[in-house]
């Protein structure tokens, strides 16, 4: 969900694909909110967990003009580190990854799974990475409030060598159709 800065919805995304045990509870989600929005001098688009390994996801939102992008994870340092700065060089964009932390001792007494579980099961992995792939802030495993300065024009010159949605594509070979109709389980048409 992102939410704009009067506290309205802006948009509401639902997860494409869920991941593991999600499955149990969750169905697919759909193109609906793969939308940007512009915040302050930036445009801001968002996947949650291993949408982010998505490329073709991603190229939905670098074709929309996205140079700021919100990576949300459960919370794991495995899952930012590496990908992080990857995907910060793809979009030539400013990359937050947010993660949560998540220790045994905050798990409600009597849980069934409570035994096997190690003293922390999500380490973090928050960190802010530059549009040519640096850190700005490198991954976090405790609490903390990261902040780095993020300057647009950061992103106009490393697009000016390498621009995925720009100059070097070539939608003359490849091009990409999103579906961001709603989906659901009847469509009536009159």
């Amino acid at each position: 969900m992102v939410i704009d800065a009067h506290g309205n919805v802006a948009s509401v995304h639902r997860k494409l694909m869920p991941t593991y045990e999600e499955r149990l509870v969750w169905a697919a989600g759909d193109g609906h909110g793969l939308i940007v929005h512009p915040v302050g001098g930036f445009t801001l688009g968002t996947l949650n967990c291993y949408e982010n390994w998505l490329p073709l996801a991603r190229a939905a939102l670098h074709a929309q003009g996205e140079d700021l992008h919100v990576a949300i994870w459960p919370g794991n340092v495995r899952n930012t580190q590496a990908l992080t700065p990857v995907l910060a060089m793809e979009g030539r964009s400013y990359v937050l990854s947010a993660s949560a932390l998540l220790s045994r001792a905050e798990v409600p007494a009597g849980h069934p799974m409570l035994e096997r579980c190690p003293e922390r099961l999500a380490d973090g992995g928050s960190c802010i990475a530059a549009p040519d792939g640096s850190w700005l802030v490198p991954p976090s495993t405790g609490e903390a409030l990261l902040t780095a300065t993020l300057d647009p024009a950061e992103v106009r010159r490393a697009r000016q060598n390498f621009d995925p949605s720009g100059h070097y594509s070539r939608p003359d070979v490849t091009r990409l159709t999103v579906d961001r109709t709603r989906q659901g389980v009847a469509q009536f048409m009159d």
